[in-house]
């Protein structure tokens, strides 16, 4: 009788035990609960459409060979631009000069490819949905039609200098309007060699890397310098 009633005691005691831990762990709980405020949603990730676009052609990319022969460098795909985020011009005749893009343009262009005409391949475009490519995308054909000028070049960003810290994803270095879909510039055999991405299998590049903002270089007031003296 007497061992039935410490049994009991023990029982009792443990029972009580938790139900005052439950009360306590349920109170520590609403008071932690903070309740998140979305008066003003702020996008962080602004633009996300396009990332997947591609993702379908991700380990075609891994597994692809080099072509260590006709692969482009980062110099030849600057040189191909006005300045740093100009579209790149047309560096080729086109079939119709009257023709402003849809499958003139896309026929190369949107997959890619190597075309032996130019003996090069043909970069993919980012943005296969906005076909009136001649709207931003001019000839290069220009020479006599403008004079040199003092205007100043925006310096284009450089390879392995923009990592946050050593070790971490590089800095997306630049605007992504319009860039969205990573893989269409960044893998491939049209892509420049010192940007190519060594894991396209990884589609979703944004988790990762994240867009630095802060490209733009303040130069101060512009003054173009000029001969003439009234």
């Amino acid at each position: 009788m007497k061992r039935l009633g410490i049994i009991s005691l023990f029982i009792i005691l443990f029972v009580a035990f938790i139900l005052v831990w439950n009360i306590s762990y349920q109170t520590g709980k609403e008071e932690a609960y903070i309740p998140i405020e979305n008066k003003n949603p702020i996008t962080l990730i602004p633009s996300e459409t396009g990332v997947f676009k591609r993702s379908e052609h991700a380990l075609d990319y891994a597994n692809m060979p080099v072509d260590e022969i006709h692969q482009r460098s980062l110099k030849t795909y600057y040189k191909n631009r006005a300045f740093h985020g100009a579209p790149p011009s047309i560096p080729h005749p086109v079939a119709n000069e009257r023709s402003m893009g849809e499958d003139v343009c896309l026929k190369c262009h949107q997959n890619g490819g190597f075309v032996a005409k130019f003996d090069a391949y043909a970069p993919v475009t980012p943005h296969p949905e906005m076909i009136n490519c001649r709207q931003c995308h001019v000839a290069q054909v220009s020479s006599g039609l403008f004079k040199k000028t003092n205007f100043e070049k925006i310096k284009a960003p450089e390879v392995g200098v923009n990592n946050a810290m050593l070790g971490s994803p590089p800095v997306i270095p630049h605007q992504i309007q319009m860039h969205e879909n990573c893989l269409s510039c960044h893998a491939g055999p049209s892509a420049p060699k010192e940007i190519r991405v060594i894991h396209p299998e990884r589609v979703n590049c944004r988790q990762c890397h994240v867009p630095n903002n802060k490209e733009t270089t303040d130069i101060g007031t512009f003054k173009r310098v000029s001969d003439y003296v009234q």
